[in-house]
């Protein structure tokens, strides 16, 4: 098979050639948001249209396009699925146990306010999963709890994909800030310059999120009511944010943020107190109640310490094994063992076979085409690990929790083809170039390109699911086009990753997760249309504040400039 280049604008015309490209996102999001059509179908049916356009319009040969979309399937089989079988299958063992029904008390038992409940829940709890293992582990885990504590199936998914966004740059142990700096400059200072500026963006939505999530979940005026301790949520989460970002790196940057949130606002809880308790799941003013009369209904949860300490196990065994499968020692010289537990697959017919050109690169280049395959190194290997050793614990037989593994499987199944077909959408768009091609209608909005340029990583994220591989696709990019502009490519760079943060809550990976979490599954397209526009809100702020920070002072002060030692061009 010969190299093939790809092609930007097939139909020699940029408006036309960008409708057509855009068209798998149309098929995909307008089945799920206007016409209903169940997640599997909507997936399926932007796969073919992608490959249909990818093969007649744009002119990739037709055994290249299938190898790209295979690809990305096995990619989406053994790093998301992989990850989230065995998280729901973990889930499901608490639940046979009776154990998630007293981590869901204890937790409530911190605050009896559905609203305290909720960011305690949704935002702090949450970026801590997300830090640890990204891949829609934290809106299962939450979305679980929150369905526990009474909130309906609608409000704990769309919550919990709402919540989800700020850590979403640092997620998984700071994957995505590696990924970008890897398509960009790859050196140790040029990563740190990179967390730093998305250090210097992200944290003041971390401050808003909070807000948001509340105010979406009850308005504005029983947000207001207990504005102290979500901005004590907010700014505990904030600071660190910034503080870990800039001064260490971004491995640590979520889990120690939302440790330290969560603390903070656990101690401040029993030094202040809500005037009045929203005692109902839906959000109601109705179900609000005095403080004092909320405390004299409140009997506590009930369970012993013991019997608390033992359903928590689960998830602090869980952390454990995610942090220690998160260092990168342990990683390359214990769990790969290349040719026992670790091989890498050049994908024949594609690897080094499609090549990438200007305008969206300076420098044409091939593009690589390798499956990683760790059996032990997988994220999905540890949680499946501390899953059995959970099991174990619980008194669940081998036998039993084999079985436990193949109903979840089952039940799974159709959750599975959704997001294998997202991912072979994703990698046929990418190796087609119809991402680029996006990326560059975007790119010709001039002075107005760090709006735009923001949106093309919320894009990037809603097409792929994970803020690093929209990274990988366009972060090199956004340099290309900061530096015609005379913009800070570091701007740009980190602007991808920040207003990529606010496409997760779209993607047909996480709301898939989110559905099947909360038992919502065919429910797809609503719970999309709950979120949608809170994900176009929120982006659009992100790309006002770049703005800000391209062009305002003292906003430009803010940007970080890549070492001397660094070449930005």
């Amino acid at each position: 098979m010969e190299l093939w280049s790809q092609v930007y604008d097939p139909l020699g015309n940029t408006f036309l050639s960008t409708l057509v490209c855009a068209i798998p996102v149309i098929v995909l999001l307008g089945g799920l948001g206007v016409f209903h059509i169940k997640a599997h179908v909507a997936a399926v049916a932007g796969l073919i249209s992608s490959l249909l356009i990818a093969i007649v319009i744009v002119g990739m040969p037709t055994e290249m396009a299938a190898r790209a979309a295979i690809f990305g399937g096995l990619f989406g089989l053994i790093g998301i699925v992989w990850i989230i079988i065995n998280l729901i299958f973990m889930y499901r063992l608490t639940l046979k146990a009776g154990l998630f029904k007293i981590l869901q008390d204890s937790i409530g038992g911190i605050s009896n306010d559905r609203r305290l409940q909720l960011v305690l829940i949704a935002f702090c709890f949450g970026a801590f999963f997300e830090g640890a293992a990204g891949g829609g582990t934290p809106v299962a885990v939450t979305g679980a709890i929150l369905i526990g504590l009474g909130f309906s199936p609608l409000a704990a998914s769309g919550l919990s994909l709402i919540a989800n966004t700020a850590p979403v740059a640092y997620g998984g142990l700071g994957t995505p800030i590696i990924v970008l700096n890897s398509v960009t400059h790859n050196t140790d200072d040029y990563l740190l310059t990179l967390s730093a500026m998305v250090g210097r963006q992200l944290p003041f939505f971390s401050v808003i999120v909070p807000f948001w999530l509340v105010i979406t979940f009850c308005g504005l005026r029983n947000t207001i009511a207990i504005w102290p301790a979500i901005l004590v949520a907010g700014v505990s989460f904030a600071i660190p944010q910034f503080l870990i970002s800039n001064f260490h790196g971004p491995w640590l940057v979520d889990m120690l943020s939302a440790m330290i949130s969560m603390v903070v606002l656990a101690w401040f809880l029993t030094k202040w107190k809500p005037k009045q308790v929203m005692t109902a799941a839906d959000g109601s003013a109705g179900s609000m109640v005095s403080y004092a009369e909320a405390q004299r209904n409140n009997a506590g949860h009930g369970h012993s310490k013991e019997m608390v300490i033992k359903a928590w196990m689960p998830w602090i065994i869980l952390t454990a094994v995610l942090a220690l499968w998160g260092i990168p020692w342990v990683k390359n010289n214990v769990l790969n063992i290349p040719g026992i537990t670790f091989w890498k697959w050049e994908i024949p017919g594609l690897h080094n076979m499609v090549q990438r050109v200007a305008p969206a690169v300076a420098k044409a280049h091939t593009e690589k085409a390798i499956l990683n395959i760790g059996i032990l190194s997988a994220t999905g290997t540890g949680i499946l690990i501390a899953a059995f050793i959970s099991g174990k614990l619980m008194g669940f037989k081998v036998k039993e929790m084999v079985g436990a593994w193949g109903e979840t499987v089952s039940v799974m199944k159709y959750s599975i083809l959704t997001i294998v077909a997202m991912l072979a959408l994703g990698y046929t768009t990418r190796y087609s170039g119809m991402d680029a091609t996006l990326g560059l209608a975007l790119a010709n909005t001039g002075w107005l390109y760090p709006f735009f340029g923001t949106l093309i990583g919320w894009i990037g994220v809603a097409l792929t699911g994970t803020d690093a591989a929209s990274n990988a696709l366009f972060g090199s990019q956004q340099q290309i086009t900061a530096n015609k502009l005379g913009l800070s490519p570091e701007l740009m760079a980190a602007a991808n990753s920040s207003g990529g943060v606010m496409g997760k809550m779209i993607d047909a990976q996480s709301i898939v997760v989110a559905s099947v979490a909360t038992n919502y599954v065919g429910k797809e397209g609503v719970i999309l249309r709950y979120v949608f526009w809170h994900s176009i809100a929120l982006a659009a702020l992100i790309g006002l504040f770049v703005m800000l920070q391209a062009y305002v002072y003292p906003f430009t002060e803010m940007v970080v400039h890549a070492p001397a030692s660094v070449s930005t061009h």
